[in-house]
């Protein structure tokens, strides 16, 4: 593959992003009719996650970890019933729809390139999926919902029994679908560290506008069946015993941490560190009496609670956690696991690096990127005239997975 070649291209085709996207899909589904039926009918979440796949994609070409991502991504991929034939027409398409939207800048250079390195993604992704259908591993786990938990308006934990063994990590997602929701796949944490029942617990925090949520969070009940798709992400324990530890969540984002309080409670009680719980506001803060439970569990562990005061502006949470973190000393020696939406992550990331903490040492799943934050509004006009981007993003948002 010609990297330098393969990125001038794709930026060209970036700044049409929209118009590529949609003459692929177009291409796709007029050339092959058969396929509209395995996608969704709101279809613009996965016109978004197809930009932010391929953009992942271009950013890392040279990225050792590129090969192993792909064949997650193959692995993921067969919920949908990905087949061979779906990745040709797959390719086709995107080749055309890159034609249309580059240009001038289409050359046959580029074309072999595109060609080649798309040829170089299906044979990775395929391998994964090979690779797990040879392990015995299903296209995704039937669960049925045992329990329904709401936490106010817009949160509910979901405790699931899957009919098969899901064998996963603490601090792990996986992609959920309903029948309420057809062809619609969203990304959960998993709650717990793994029981002898094999149940499994999810947090769900209800998204305006956000069909798969709302279903879940107002509609399911004890009784229906889900489907789970095979376990991901890499927010799982890496601290050897007796290392010092911080653990920061926001919102669902307890879910993960939880899960790995819950592995550290049985295998290292001796566990000497801090857990900084952060909600938008005081009635958010639902994590509060599990906390205090593993907490005694784990007589080493510190306990703080973060929430905007009363009428403030939720991002108000963020700010004090921020305060909060510039007291605490010795971040050198602390390995840090930080949950929560995509923009508190990069932020909070940003500010440890500050203070001294290796960034090889703190553990989040890999999130969309958002952008380096700029110094915070500090007056009303201020943020009036140039609001800061909000704090509280959709938490289905994972890194890309679905082309």
């Amino acid at each position: 593959m010609d990297p330098q070649l393969l990125r001038a291209t794709f930026a060209v085709v970036e700044r049409r992003a929209e118009q590529a996207v949609t003459f692929f899909y177009s291409h796709l589904f007029w050339n092959n009719p058969g396929v509209r039926e395995l996608f969704p009918q709101d279809m613009l979440p996965q016109r978004d996650r197809l930009f932010a796949a391929l953009t992942h994609v271009v950013t890392h070409l040279e990225d050792p970890g590129l090969g192993p991502y792909l064949g997650q991504l193959g692995r993921d991929h067969r919920k949908f019933l990905a087949s061979p034939a779906l990745y040709a027409a797959v390719g086709e398409s995107l080749l055309a729809a890159f034609a249309h939207a580059a240009g001038s800048a289409w050359t046959v250079d580029a074309e072999k390139a595109w060609s080649e390195a798309y040829g170089l993604v299906s044979e990775l992704m395929l391998a994964g999926a090979d690779e797990a259908a040879a392990a015995g591993e299903p296209s995704w786990w039937d669960a049925d919902v045992v329990r329904h938990e709401r936490y106010g308006d817009d949160l509910a934990v979901l405790t699931l029994r899957p009919r098969r063994p899901l064998p996963y990590l603490p601090g792990q997602y996986v992609s959920v679908s309903s029948l309420r929701v057809p062809r619609v796949w969203r990304t959960y944490s998993l709650g717990n560290a793994p029981r002898p029942d094999g149940t499994v617990d999810l947090h769900v925090s209800r998204i305006p506008g956000g069909a798969m949520s709302t279903a879940l969070v107002t509609e399911t009940g004890p009784g229906e069946v889900l489907r789970l798709s095979a376990p991901g992400g890499g927010l799982t324990a890496r601290t050897a015993p007796g290392g010092l530890r911080t653990y920061i969540c926001a919102g669902t984002g307890w879910a993960p941490v939880r899960a790995l309080l819950e592995e550290a409670a049985v295998g290292e009680p001796e566990l000497e560190g801090r857990l900084f719980v952060v909600a938008r506001a005081k009635e958010y803060l639902y994590a509060r009496g599990e906390a205090e439970l593993l907490k005694e569990r784990l007589p080493g562990l510190s306990v703080t609670y973060i929430a905007a005061a009363p009428r403030q502006r939720r991002d108000q949470a963020t700010e004090r956690l921020l305060q909060a973190l510039r007291a605490c000393v010795h971040w050198p020696a602390h390995d840090v696991y930080l949950a929560g939406p995509p923009a508190f992550v990069t932020e909070v990331s940003e500010v440890l690096e500050e203070l001294g903490t290796d960034p090889a040492r703190t553990h989040h799943d890999t999130l969309p990127s958002v952008g380096r934050f700029t110094t915070r509004p500090g007056t009303a006009a201020e943020r009036l005239l140039g609001p800061p981007a909000p704090l509280w993003h959709n938490p289905d948002a994972r890194a890309p997975r679905d082309l």
